[in-house]
């Protein structure tokens, strides 16, 4: 058993105006297996940068461990596959990467084509296989599920589930779930620690909100009691205090005397009222500091008469006249939030661009509904660039709706500043769903929305598509949102 010890760890980026920690202290078991969780921008990566002494801080982090980043840097993305592999683990046999790539479903052909014409999905695979490859170190293990299909996931579930020890940014809740044992949070105010998988710290976090909302609410209350309480006793020593001086009978004297107790008693209560407020308000501020707004979001689908929008017979994507999945067939009616499913590489993405009118090669049948209005979140936030401001504007939709979606999925006033080249991948994904949400479509095509997406944000996008009710089709790779989000699954087989 190691530790790693961060001690009063403070970091912020030149030119910022507020640290992204300040003054955190932890201890880490490096047996721990654990899941690294918070909202896009709070600093998960930063962090795992920072113990791998990449930024300089204020504090002291302390560990006498190797560790590994992944995903590896891929310097010259033109090699071939195999000699990325090489270079990151320089003495594996070409036999054993063939082993963990069969182990993994994917064709051994990606090992020979560059790595910059694989897909994500193969990518990741390539990347994993030389994690799976290189060593016993502990691992910092950065948002690995992005664009991971089912079966590599799981393959990935069980890799973790032998390893000592981990830290890992996830935003995928079921995927936590079967692999961690502990829970580190970047809050608002915080970095918290809890034993248990995803599900039992969401289930504590509940319950400590709901006891800190009823708790705030107990404390409001009994703040202004006590302040009516303090201003109406203060008001009546005054009026003792000054009734003493009228005071005409015989025993004048003697009768002042109580009066001006009875005023000095009433005083003195008002000052321990007052330092009851006092009490109060200081509790009060101790609290809802770590509670994350969870607002609604809002999607105003466009109604039609038609109906299917889309019927696909016998359909199959052709690739050099070649069929890539079996044949399927399918229907989608308005309401309907149609989920396809697959392998990596397999086609998915190729029905959504057919959709979309790209010049795809097909066979089999496929109509679609004249005039549909399409609401389009791609894979893809390579082609971002610009202002907040000039992006509404290009893309015709309401500046100060689509700002407001974004401040609901968690933008600070910083962040809104920024140009989007300048943004986190999960705050470009956000600009992708903020702009289809904050427009109005007959049917949302959305490829891989929830890669790099923080957990909080996928439960109010989940609540928002269960409430709204709009006719989608979309590829996605996270269990927990396709159980509640689809109502129809296209599932694509080789």
């Amino acid at each position: 058993m190691s530790l790693i010890s961060v001690n009063n760890l403070t970091f912020g980026y030149e030119g910022s105006l507020n640290n992204v920690f300040e003054d955190v202290t932890f201890h880490i078991d490096t047996d721990w297996k654990l899941g690294l969780i918070g909202r896009n921008g709070k600093g998960k990566t930063t962090f795992l940068r920072l113990l791998l002494g990449q930024y300089e801080y204020k504090g002291v982090i302390s560990k006498n461990i190797e560790l590994d980043y992944f995903p590896f840097e891929v310097k010259d993305k033109e090699k071939m596959s195999i000699e990325i592999i090489n270079e990151i683990v320089p003495s594996v046999e070409d036999w054993e990467v063939i082993k963990e790539l069969n182990l993994l479903k994917a064709d051994t052909e990606i090992l020979y084509r560059k790595f910059d014409l694989l897909s994500g999905g193969e990518q990741i695979k390539i990347l994993l296989v030389s994690l799976f490859l290189k060593g016993n170190n502990f691992l910092l293990i950065d948002e690995p599920t992005n664009h991971l299909d089912r079966e590599t996931k799981n393959h990935l579930v069980g890799y973790l589930n032998k390893k000592k020890g981990f830290i890992l940014v996830s935003h995928d809740r079921d995927f936590l779930d079967q692999v961690v044992d502990h829970i580190i949070s970047i809050n608002h105010t915080n970095i918290d620690i809890q034993k248990g998988n995803f599900s039992s710290w969401q289930e504590n976090k509940d319950k400590q909100d709901q006891f800190e909302l009823m708790e705030n609410e107990k404390l409001i209350k009994d703040i202004n009691r006590l302040e009516i309480a303090s201003k109406n006793t203060a008001r009546w020593s005054d009026k003792v205090e000054k009734s003493k001086y009228n005071t005409t009978n015989s025993g004048s004297s003697i009768d002042r005397g109580y009066v001006g107790h009875q005023s000095a008693k009433m005083m003195k209560k008002s000052k321990v009222m007052e330092k009851r407020i006092e009490k109060s308000i200081e509790q009060k501020s101790n609290l809802l500091n770590n509670i994350d707004r969870n607002d609604s979001l809002k999607m105003i689908p466009l109604e039609t008469k038609k109906n299917p929008l889309i019927i696909a017979n016998n359909l199959q994507i052709k690739y050099k006249d070649k069929a890539i999945f079996n044949k399927i067939s399918f229907e989608v009616e308005n309401g309907d939030r149609v989920a396809i499913i697959g392998k990596n590489g397999i086609g998915k993405s190729s029905i959504l661009k057919l959709i979309l009118e790209s010049k795809i090669q097909y066979s089999g049948v496929f109509k679609m509904a004249n005039d549909l209005k399409i609401s389009y979140v791609s894979q893809s936030t390579d082609k971002l660039v610009g202002n907040l401001k000039k992006y509404a504007s290009e893309n015709k939709i309401d500046e100060s709706i689509f700002k407001a979606m974004l401040s609901k999925m968690g933008f600070s006033n910083v962040e809104f500043e920024k140009n989007i080249e300048q943004m986190s991948e999960g705050q470009k994904k956000k600009v992708l769903i903020a702009k289809s949400i904050s427009e109005q479509a007959n049917i949302y095509i959305w490829d891989e929305p929830l890669n790099y997406i923080d957990i909080l944000t996928r439960v109010q996008i989940e609540e928002a598509i269960l409430k709204n009710k709009p006719t989608m089709i979309f590829v996605e790779h996270d269990e927990t949102f396709i159980k509640k989000v689809a109502t129809k699954i296209v599932k694509l087989e080789k």
